[in-house]
């Protein structure tokens, strides 16, 4: 009997602890934000809790979280006179606090990406304005070393006030971790590269280098599917979800669908792109004239999207959004309006229902999660 009582409150406290996050909000720290917020999130109810913040972060507009949550990693996203920088930020998952440990420059103005290798020993950065991108080794403490390969891109498109030249929007790793895709908005191209966290310079183009988006179209965020066999590109500047078969680091274009109805007449602004966890709904951010989610599901068999409808997200310029690892809920950051938006998911049919959960953040515009401990 006491055995059994153990087992139980051991079940227990482990399902209580998967139902609690913690919530990082990257900003931009032009108007009244201080940095990156911290608040916890409980998967069970949609219940968001103010916890910290940092004191003094320049424009840590984006964000990614080490493998073993020890440490966060940021973009600040400068330029020019003040060349953009990647901080590393210690976390105390007892105190929900970030403690500063580094900064290194960027290699390029305005980084606006970054991610993480799933070893932890490499933080891969996009330069937006730069159009590079680089890679930093991470030392032991979590820290960055200066980077150690910068990779510029040349090229320009359609778009002459837009893409006069290279525009690197992201660096997203491939599923297995041997790839990094690199969408330029200003070249329209996914740029693809074999990654190798053994050598110095972990980087190097893949046999196939790229995959080329329609003129003007400005690719911007990636996606995969839980299957690994599709990936899903959204294009900011035509408002376009583009649906590729995957397969070692190669693109296979298999659709292009709108991100708004037809009857849409105004200038497309798509932003940010996921996947439900069971891999039956895609989402995709709108700003710009219409501020909504359009909403898809996917073909389990052919990877293609059928769209289902579009959620008004009660703000403007919703940048980041974030399915919480539960699949029950989906929050956007509104960066104009100042607010963090709570959505409850219909796991069945994929649409978004309001909950009364809004969260003041001055100019928000990137969410992560880690599961506290």
């Amino acid at each position: 009997m006491r055995l059994l009582l153990a087992i139980c409150i051991s079940f227990c406290a482990l399902l209580g602890s998967a139902q609690n996050y913690y919530m990082f909000v990257g900003t931009y720290t032009t108007a009244k934000s201080k940095g990156i917020y911290v608040f916890r999130f409980n998967s069970k109810n949609g219940e968001v809790s103010y916890v910290s913040n940092t004191d003094s972060c320049t424009n840590p507009s984006f964000l990614s979280v080490s493998p073993n949550g020890k440490y966060l990693y940021a973009v600040n996203e400068t330029g020019r006179e003040l060349p953009g920088h990647v901080s590393t930020f210690e976390f105390d998952k007892t105190k929900g606090k970030l403690s500063f440990l580094s900064q290194q420059l960027s290699g390029g103005d305005d980084p606006c990406f970054v991610t993480t290798d799933q070893s932890g020993h490499w933080v891969i950065v996009g330069n937006y304005s730069g159009g590079s991108l680089a890679a930093f080794p991470v030392n032991g403490d979590g820290s960055l070393q200066p980077y150690t390969q910068l990779i510029q891109h040349k090229g320009s498109s359609a778009n002459k006030q837009r893409q006069e030249k290279a525009h690197v929007h992201a660096t997203f790793f491939s599923p297995d971790h041997q790839y990094i895709l690199a969408p330029d908005l200003g070249m329209d191209k996914v740029m693809v590269y074999q990654f190798n966290a053994a050598n110095k310079k972990p980087l190097k183009p893949a046999t196939v280098p790229f995959t080329a988006s329609a003129p003007g179209s400005g690719p911007r965020h990636i996606a995969f599917h839980p299957n690994k066999k599709f990936a899903y590109l959204v294009e900011e500047m035509s408002g376009t979800v583009k649906t590729f078969a995957y397969n070692n680091g190669v693109l296979k274009t298999l659709q292009t669908i709108a991100t708004h109805p037809d009857t849409f007449k105004g200038q497309p602004g798509s932003a940010d792109i996921h996947i439900s966890p069971d891999g039956k709904f895609l989402y995709a951010s709108n700003r710009g004239d219409e501020n909504n989610l359009a909403i898809f599901s996917i073909d389990a068999a052919t990877g293609k999207l059928t769209t289902i409808g579009y959620q008004p997200i009660a703000g403007q310029q919703p940048r980041n959004f974030i399915i919480d690892p539960s699949g029950k809920y989906l929050l956007v950051a509104n960066q104009k309006t100042n607010n963090i938006v709570v959505f409850k998911r219909d796991m069945q049919t994929g649409l978004l229902q309001p909950t009364l959960q809004q969260i003041e953040v001055p100019n928000p515009v990137c969410l992560q999660m880690l599961e506290k401990e």
